[in-house]
């Protein structure tokens, strides 16, 4: 379940589950619920290829997830409407 993750993978499980990202000098990823964009967010680099556990675990603090979470999120076990759900118990987003 733990290690490293590529950053193809976690960008494509993010655009899959619901987020939609900004390019800048990092591609900033947002959530949208409802239609409208949440403070739910995190960024991955562009010249990074790989996340390991430290990065992954800043990403996950970054989105209001445990690391276990995340890591769920990002091997599809976790769909966009089970993020949501999960987001709004925590009273992280509002709908």
């Amino acid at each position: 379940m733990g290690g490293p993750r590529k950053a193809r993978t976690i960008r494509a499980a993010f655009l899959s589950k619901g987020f939609i990202f900004d390019e800048t000098h990092h591609e900033m990823f947002w959530l949208v619920v409802c239609g409208k964009k949440t403070s739910i967010r995190t960024r991955i680099s562009h010249g990074a290829k790989e996340y390991g556990d430290q990065l992954l675990t800043l990403m996950s603090r970054q989105i209001g997830l445990s690391k276990t979470e995340l890591y769920r999120l990002v091997d599809c076990s976790m769909d966009g409407e089970k993020l949501k759900t999960l987001l709004v118990e925590q009273g992280k987003v509002r709908l």
